[in-house]
């Protein structure tokens, strides 16, 4: 079976370069019992699903992180 590229299309109002995520040095999130991983890029943070490191990141600036993971922590979002 031949292997497939998809491009995707920068959103309107896309900020955030394309990252080459290749080389990135990815760490587990809860202490390795997690299916997260995040590595920091270029200034950028990227989280993956550690299941399925194919898949797309997600990429957020230093305040959207933050941001993130203030909800996180005050219980806004499920991170299990």
């Amino acid at each position: 079976m031949a292997e497939s590229t998809t491009q995707h299309k920068p959103l309107a109002g896309w900020d955030k370069p394309e990252l080459d995520l290749s080389k990135a040095e990815w760490q587990s999130s809860s202490r390795g019992l997690g299916d997260v991983q995040i590595a920091f890029v270029e200034g950028f943070i990227a989280m993956r699903n550690s299941g399925r490191p194919e898949s797309p990141s997600l990429i957020f600036t230093p305040a959207e992180w933050g941001a993130f993971v203030s909800g996180a922590r005050e219980g806004e979002f499920d991170l299990t």
